[in-house]
């Protein structure tokens, strides 16, 4: 929250939110009330659009993060202007533009349990060029109410730098680019020349799992990682109920054993219950660091989703420091 409060306060004219999940105990709501008051206060249009239409019961296999109900009370009870975004799918973004120059981004909602339980990651980037392309998809979302036929917004690499050394970056969006994305991370798995390393929540792309598995056979390229065992058992239930995705099964079980990823076995999914999943969406590709709010899904696919491709070694030795730790803090 104290980072949060930070990149808030750096405001000078606009703070514009996308959110999926937002509820925030009373400690952690005062804060930010605090922040929000204070930019309102200088002038700052803050602006929010949440997620309007949560399953009742979501379907974890199909890429649906389980979000209790409260984020439209929260999201009204700061008395900005909101919109609640309908869709098919999911408004699954969790982002902040700020004066069209900074992205607050990553897997993080904004919750108790997203910042204390779950493994979550932000980053923070000041980019006019960047921002220029959130700043783009959020309009889209914000005027329609809907985020259908949204984020087929084209995009190019931006120069970046971190520790010092250049960087690149790539922002894409779902579900206007969905399919693109699906293709552009299986490509650079594909392309992968020493290592990928897998943080995230769940894998249930085909093509992703298709890629893993022909790296895996090549024996070149290091394949290792950490994911949610516990959440990944509804995926298998939903496969087995599909005969055309039943092939996933033996083939992640083989990816996994073979990588020997580690899993952190989470509480079972229940609305009230403990929520602490491994809630990263990262893979670590050489040099290259994928993350965002974009499960590695076909659900993904058509949601509103937000997925960064950033090209830096510095970085991704970042990734990699932090997967390092997650993988001996679960190691059985």
């Amino acid at each position: 929250m104290e980072r949060l409060t930070t990149f808030i306060r750096g405001a000078t004219h606009t703070l514009d939110f996308a959110v999926y999940d937002m509820r925030l105990s009373d400690p952690l709501k005062a804060a930010l009330i605090a922040a929000l008051y204070e930019r309102a206060a200088a002038g700052v249009q803050i602006r929010f659009c949440y997620d309007g239409d949560k399953p009742l019961q979501p379907n974890v296999a199909a890429g649906q993060d389980p979000a209790p109900a409260g984020t439209g009370a929260f999201v009204q009870s700061l008395g900005y202007p909101w919109r609640r975004i309908a869709g098919v799918k999911l408004m699954h973004s969790k982002f902040i533009v700020r004066d069209a120059q900074s992205v607050w981004t990553g897997s993080a909602n904004l919750t108790d349990d997203a910042f204390t339980l779950m493994e979550n990651n932000v980053v923070e980037i000041d980019s006019a060029p960047l921002a220029n392309y959130y700043a783009q998809d959020f309009e889209q979302i914000w005027e329609k109410e809907n985020f259908d036929n949204t984020g087929e917004i084209q995009t190019v690499p931006v120069s970046l730098s971190f520790s010092s050394q250049p960087a690149e970056a790539r922002v894409m969006f779902s579900p206007g680019c969905g399919l693109a994305i699906d293709s552009e991370i299986a490509g650079r798995v594909r392309a992968a020349k020493r290592r990928v390393r897998i943080c995230s929540l769940l894998i249930n792309s085909g093509t992703l799992i298709s890629e893993l598995s022909n790296l895996l056979q090549r024996r070149d390229v290091k394949v290792d990682g950490i994911y949610d065992p516990t959440q990944m058992e509804d995926v298998y239930k939903q496969w087995q109920e599909v005969p055309s995705n039943r092939w996933k099964i033996p083939a992640l079980k083989e990816i996994t054993l073979r990588a020997n990823l580690v899993g952190k076995n989470s509480t079972p999914y229940t609305p009230t219950g403990r929520h602490d999943f491994m809630h990263n969406k990262v893979l670590v590709i050489d040099d290259t660091v994928v993350t965002g709010s974009y499960n590695f899904s076909r659900s993904a696919q058509f949601n509103a989703e937000n997925i960064l491709f950033i090209e830096s070694a510095s970085l991704a030795a970042t990734y990699s420091a932090y997967i390092d730790h997650l993988i001996q803090k679960y190691k059985q």
